[in-house]
């Protein structure tokens, strides 16, 4: 695969040289990942080199990857995320509206409103506050986690079926949700903490994709941009039947 990026395979003398060594020039961020009979996912990205100097400001700067789709044959997703930098804490929320369509979208923005508003408290007390908000939707699943790397600590909290899993040297631990619906039947919110090192994944989605996956089948993924980890998932356990959203964060490495 290197041989292939370098433009050293495949091509001759003469060639128009547009393969995979002409994206890379082009491209302001290029990263690949290959495994034998699973495939192969390219990311290729051009953004000002400002996005670089700003994250490289914050030490605590979370990279984040998003796949963010409808269900097939549908053109508005249910589901929504957000996500609030800060230089002492990161908090990301995935909610997913009941059912699909205009209505199920309603109760994920309201969800993203709530979580925008009260970003300075904890994912239990947001929660909290969305179940209030969302009492005149049709509720939704939803789960945040705050990520404080001074402390080295993940603080999650979930309603429904939003999957939040951290991957640290190739283990991974599911965090825990209750079962309920915000806004309609939420009995009990708690704040569950786990580790966290500079060498976590983050991983956050909700049931549009199957939870089955494991990333020790895909050797050299876990260090890849958080966009291809998420692209890859997206590939290989994809719900068609469902709205979909899978995010994966982990912190930035230094320019």
């Amino acid at each position: 695969m290197s041989r292939c990026v370098c433009g050293t395979v495949f091509q001759q003398r003469e060639a128009l040289e547009t393969g995979l060594g002409a994206i890379k020039r082009l491209s302001t961020f290029f990263d690949i990942h290959s495994v034998p009979k699973l495939g192969t996912a390219l990311l290729a990205r051009l953004e000002p080199t400002q996005n670089s100097r700003e994250a490289s400001q914050n030490s605590n700067y979370l990279e984040l990857g998003v796949i963010h789709l409808p269900k097939a044959g549908e053109q508005i997703c249910g589901d929504s995320w957000a996500a609030e930098n800060h230089l002492d804490k990161n908090l990301i929320l995935v909610a997913d509206g009941l059912g699909y369509g205009d209505l199920a979208e309603e109760a994920s923005r309201e969800a993203v409103r709530v979580f925008e508003e009260n970003a300075k408290l904890g994912p239990k007390a947001i929660l909290e506050k969305a179940h209030a908000a969302l009492k005149n939707t049709r509720g939704a699943a939803a789960a945040i986690a705050q990520i404080d790397p001074t402390q080295q600590t993940v603080c999650f909290a979930g309603i429904g079926n939003i999957s939040g899993v951290v991957v640290t040297n190739n283990q991974s631990r599911t965090m825990v949700s209750y079962n309920g619906t915000v806004g309609h039947m939420m009995r009990k919110v708690a704040e569950f903490v786990y580790p966290w090192s500079q060498q976590s994944l983050l991983i956050m989605h909700s049931d549009g994709l199957a939870a089955q996956w494991n990333l020790n089948r895909y050797p050299g993924l876990a260090s890849r941009h958080p966009a291809l980890i998420a692209a890859v998932l997206y590939r290989d356990f994809k719900r068609t039947r469902d709205d979909m959203t899978v995010i994966v964060a982990k912190v930035r490495e230094a320019a």
